[in-house]
């Protein structure tokens, strides 16, 4: 069945919005409007507030970002290899969102932003406990522990893309290495599996 008027304006003000948003965080409803080619009333028809099309834009961010990460790490039989595969599939989705994750800290709630994360950080937390069972993350930390701190690692990294200290295109890169320190594994089982794997481009 074809999409109807409404599911096509509902795309095209998303599309439009993430688009502004990434160029300037600050962009009122009426730009968006115009980028969409819509009225100002469509756009409020299905977005009461600013703050409901931001919620609704993390809320595809993060569902993407849960998609590639299983899809990186199926069908890869090591665990370490499977989390950097994550990793590289979901670095380049976090890095397209990274300024619209970086305005969900104000406009959804901490609570509100960590109950979304909750089935992204679920596939993460098993990749680790997956590495620990088979002796290849060392880490002490609880796996609970450590798949709210990779969270963060990315959100942190993404963040020094945005502030300029670091490149886009290292980015996925260093983010498998922080990734694979944190958990305990050994530097020189990271270098064979990041020379092992295509670093996707920024």
């Amino acid at each position: 069945m074809s999409d109807t008027r409404v599911d096509v304006n509902r795309r095209r003000i998303t599309q439009a919005a993430l688009a502004e948003f990434s160029r300037d965080p600050d962009v009122s409803m009426d730009q968006i409007a115009k980028a969409a080619g819509v009225v100002r009333r469509t756009v409020y028809g299905h977005f009461p507030s600013r703050e409901a099309l931001v919620s609704t834009l993390v809320d595809d961010a993060i569902e993407s970002i849960g998609r590639a990460l299983i899809e990186g790490s199926t069908g890869i039989a090591e665990p370490d290899a499977a989390l950097v595969g994550a990793v590289f599939a979901v670095w380049p989705i976090a890095d397209r969102y990274r300024l619209l994750i970086s305005m969900a800290e104000y406009h959804v709630s901490i609570d509100g932003l960590a109950e979304r994360l909750a089935p992204v950080r679920a596939v993460c937390e098993a990749l680790i406990r997956n590495g620990k069972e088979a002796g290849l993350f060392t880490s002490p930390v609880p796996t609970e522990v450590l798949a709210y701190s990779h969270e963060h690692i990315m959100l942190g990294l993404l963040a020094a893309v945005d502030a300029g200290a670091l490149p886009p295109e290292n980015g996925a890169r260093y983010a498998a290495t922080t990734a694979l320190l944190a958990v305990g594994a050994p530097p020189e089982r990271i270098h064979e599996i990041l020379e092992s794997h295509d670093v996707p481009s920024p």
